[in-house]
This record gives C-alpha cells, sequence and structure tokens, in this order.
C-alpha cells in the first residue's frame, strides 16, 4: 500500500496539506511569472498556471489518505 510506504518513510498528513497550501502559490507565482517572462503571452501564462493548479487536488487527497492512515493506526495501536 502506498500511503503505508510513504507513512513509513516519514510522511505524515501535515506534511501533504502543506505541500497542496504551497503548490497553490505556486501555481499563481508560475503564472505571475510566465505572463512576465515569456513573450508567449497570456496563453502559455494559463497553461502554466492550470498544470500546477492540478497539483493541490492530489496532496490534499494524498492528505486525507495519510489522516485515515493514521488515525486508523492510532486506533488500532490503542488495543
Amino acid at each position: 500500500m502506498i500511503v503505508k510506504l510513504l507513512h513509513d518513510k516519514g510522511l505524515r498528513s501535515e506534511h501533504a496539506n502543506t505541500i497542496a497550501c504551497l503548490t497553490i502559490g505556486l501555481s499563481v507565482a508560475s503564472w505571475v511569472t510566465s505572463m512576465k517572462v515569456e513573450p508567449a503571452g497570456i496563453d502559455r501564462a494559463d497553461r502554466w498556471g492550470i498544470f500546477i493548479a492540478t497539483w493541490p487536488a492530489t496532496w490534499f487527497g494524498l492528505g486525507q489518505a495519510l489522516a485515515r492512515y493514521e488515525n486508523e493506526d492510532a486506533l488500532h495501536g490503542d488495543m
């Protein structure tokens, strides 16, 4: 199970949720940077922003899976 492997390697739900929040800012930063640096205009900036904007959902989902794993582990560990 991937969630167990990541948890065993030290990744916790708080880490995944923090990364998700940071990628929201990264999406905005990449859009602004692309608008200012690349001569391709708003189309390319939008593509970069949307591409990176797909990452938070993945990290939030992983954070939820890790939180569920951590809760189940805590419940079963008390027995």
